[in-house]
């Protein structure tokens, strides 16, 4: 079927320059460059050696701005599809978010004039960021997430989209790997000792293991963002931050059923008995007072975020006595929404 006028300039628009080359990234789109976030060496008291990756710099603050690019090229490959007549028109995507997430999406549909993202949220949340939604053209639906993990179909009845595509759950779109996967290389390239990352869906810190894991274990073939040996990776340690308390401040690192969630942490000890990563990689829960700690110490680096986006550093602090105090440490933060671009 023939794509109207209107959809043949969307499609247009929707460029992606290539899937892996560094010398043609394809994000962000309005200024595609590669890193697209920088590192930078930070103080903090008792380590002689810690950079962030700093992921606040993005369109609308997080780094879910990547995961919703990634929606925008999807609707290039739908467009495709009504052009050959394998589905007659666009469906509307839907999804679970306590609020980052679909701020990103829904500005980057509005963007490229892209059917609205149906959101699903709970009861509870901020009337500030449900309006801040509403204000960009997400379409909001509330229930109790507390009482049970929807599947897809639920997600799907639940936001009035049936024959729609639930984009939170994994078998929906296929592998999450393209979400973070030039982030997860310029991580990488940054040849640390340890990495620290929020731990939310754990979409971030899969991608991340796995771009590790396919490098160290491949002899002869990598990527063309590798910048570093192969080998350098085996020694890295992954470390997820990740929290089980209900009152926490890293309200986007809970979730009493976080759906969806395929990554098996006991491959973690798969890789690291093949020798693929380091032999401390691990999730662990973080304190609450390491949180408030990390974020007191962001503000003094002039880092913005919030405290599930500098989880990352309150699991290292958590860690202190343990870790080697002069060995590169890497913190990812993955930001803090901004709601009013």
């Amino acid at each position: 079927m023939p794509l109207t006028s209107k959809e043949n300039k969307i499609w247009s628009s929707i460029v992606v320059a290539s899937d892996n080359d560094p010398d043609k990234p394809e994000f962000p789109p309005s200024n595609p460059h590669w890193p697209s976030t920088p590192v930078r060496k930070i103080d903090v008291p008792g380590f002689k050696n810690v950079y962030l990756k700093d992921e606040s710099v993005n369109p609308t603050g997080t780094h879910k701005d990547r995961m919703a690019w990634e929606m925008v090229v999807t609707y290039k490959q739908l467009l495709e599809a009504k052009k050959q007549g394998r589905i007659l028109e666009l469906p509307q995507m839907s999804i679970i978010s306590s609020g980052s997430a679909a701020n990103a999406i829904q500005h980057m549909l509005a963007r490229y004039k892209l059917p609205n993202l149906k959101v699903l949220v709970d009861f509870r949340m901020n009337p500030k960021i449900k309006k801040g939604l509403e204000a960009i053209g997400a379409e909001i639906y509330e229930t109790d997430l507390s009482k049970r993990i929807l599947s897809k179909d639920d997600i799907l009845t639940l936001t009035d989209n049936k024959g729609g595509i639930d984009i939170t759950s994994d078998d929906s779109l296929g592998p999450f790997d393209v979400f973070y996967d030039w982030m997860s290389y310029d991580i990488v390239n940054q040849n640390a000792d340890y990495v620290f990352v929020p731990y939310g869906t754990g979409h971030l810190y899969e991608n991340l293991v796995n771009v590790a894991v396919k490098e160290a274990k491949s002899f002869f073939f990598h990527d063309k963002r590798l910048s570093v040996d192969p080998n350098d990776i085996k020694q890295c340690n992954f470390l997820g931050a990740t929290t089980n308390n209900p009152e926490t401040k890293a309200d986007k690192l809970y979730s009493p059923h976080l759906p969806f969630i395929h990554f098996d942490t006991r491959w973690i000890t798969v890789a690291i008995s093949r020798g693929y990563i380091g032999e401390k990689s691990n999730v662990l829960t973080v304190q609450e007072r390491y949180l408030d700690e990390a974020y007191a110490i962001a503000k003094e680096n002039n880092v913005t975020c919030e405290h599930s986006g500098i989880a990352g550093l309150a699991l290292m602090l958590q860690l202190k006595n343990k870790l080697p105090k002069e060995k590169k440490m890497l913190i990812v933060n993955t930001g803090k929404a901004n709601y009013s671009n």
